[in-house]
């Protein structure tokens, strides 16, 4: 199980029809200057961009298009157009911006907000650790970025700290800006939505449990998994099970509060997990 979709099933009365987004048949080099390259996925590769008209810097995702059924390489146009469609409508200053859309026989290409911080994983290894007032200030704009997605009945799917970038490292308190809506989608009021994807360690019982899904899954992790195994099964049964503990040695001197905290994010009935649009 990676990021890729591997599963999906709908099921109700009918699934809202999401307006087409608009992909400019043109040669995005006639209007960026493509430069390095930033990062690269499965079926995706990241580069910065300068706008030819304004003299803007950008990043360029190269995003592979499946050139046939038959075949597994790449992602589905139609997939792509969900990623595109949700981004058209997000405006928040803790989510990556979508600034315009390209596609050629062989990919679409997303010019978005450069961020150039890096991830937050990074940003993490290179501190080792994070005391528990710099932590809640980066978990606060996490969570807002999530409230807004919540408000417009979207969820993310794939919140983990290589999704979740900052806007400049050197900053004193780091902008958080949430990426990577290749998993995400928009739940609809009665309609029926299961699905198995995602990174192991980072999803939530009820994707493992092939359960229905909502918001609630993005609530589940966004930081150190401590569900990892030696394997991947390993990893998904200790979530199925809920193993997890809060070892001295790394949450000695996490405040009680901190750890309720998250005993309510990992909470495995989805009845009981934070709600975004009433939690304060």
């Amino acid at each position: 199980m990676d990021s890729t979709s591997l599963m999906k099933t709908f099921k109700g009365e009918r699934v809202p029809r999401i307006t087409m987004a608009t992909f400019k048949q043109q040669q995005v080099e006639d209007f960026y200057e493509i430069g390095e390259e930033l990062g690269s996925g499965q079926f995706a590769i990241v580069k910065q961009c300068c706008e030819r008209s304004s003299g803007r810097d950008f990043a360029a995702k190269f995003i592979k298009k499946r050139q046939s059924n038959a075949s597994r390489r790449g992602v589905l146009r139609e997939e792509i157009e969900r990623e595109v469609n949700i981004l058209q409508q997000i405006h928040h200053p803790n989510i990556v911006t979508l600034h315009d859309v390209f596609e050629n026989k062989t990919d679409v290409v997303l010019i978005l907000e450069l961020v150039s911080g890096g991830e937050l994983f990074d940003f993490l290894a290179q501190k080792e650790s994070l005391s528990e007032e710099e932590a809640t200030q980066f978990i606060k704009q996490i969570l807002e970025g999530l409230q807004y997605l919540h408000v417009k009945n979207i969820a993310h799917f794939d919140l983990k700290p290589e999704n979740i970038m900052l806007l400049d490292k050197n900053a004193p308190v780091p902008r958080i800006k949430l990426i990577d809506f290749g998993l995400a989608h928009k739940i609809a009021e009665g309609v029926e939505f299961k699905n198995i994807f995602g990174t192991p360690e980072f999803v939530a019982p009820e994707i493992v449990n092939y359960e229905p899904l909502g918001l609630e899954a993005d609530m589940w992790l966004s930081g150190a998994s401590p569900f990892l195994g030696e394997t991947k099964q390993d990893t998904l049964g200790n979530i199925s099970a809920m193993n997890y503990e809060f070892d001295d040695e790394f949450f000695g001197h996490t405040s009680e509060l901190a750890k309720n905290f998250i005993r309510q994010l990992l909470e495995k009935d989805t009845k009981y997990v934070i709600d975004l649009l009433t939690y304060s």
